[in-house]
């Protein structure tokens, strides 16, 4: 997935206008990453696990950050990858199936 010029520049800048207003200065988005999730997760499950997966993924990296088990980088990084992991088996699989024990963040 390429982001054109304009599409970069325009996320940006609403990246920026967001993180500016919820106060989060230090945090720096991987908008291809986040995109890859949205799209890798649509195309899995249905057209609205796009926003719940990027939703999801910010809120564990949240929580792996605030709790200083990792960095937001690497907090979004292990929370992408494993929404990626799970699109690989659309609605099926996941945590409760068996070979998942202890592969969360």
């Amino acid at each position: 997935m390429t982001l054109t010029r304009d599409e970069d520049s325009s996320l940006r800048h609403w990246s920026s206008r967001l993180i500016q207003a919820l106060q989060i200065l230090d945090l720096e988005v991987d908008h291809a990453k986040i995109i890859q999730v949205a799209e890798e997760s649509a195309k899995a499950v249905g057209p609205h696990a796009d926003a719940i997966s990027a939703f999801i993924v910010g809120y564990a990296a949240g929580t792996a950050s605030t709790d200083g088990r990792k960095s937001t980088q690497a907090a979004v990084h292990a929370a992408s990858n494993k929404v990626l992991e799970l699109c690989e088996h659309g609605e099926s699989g996941g945590p409760d199936e068996k070979g998942w024990t202890k592969t969360a963040q």
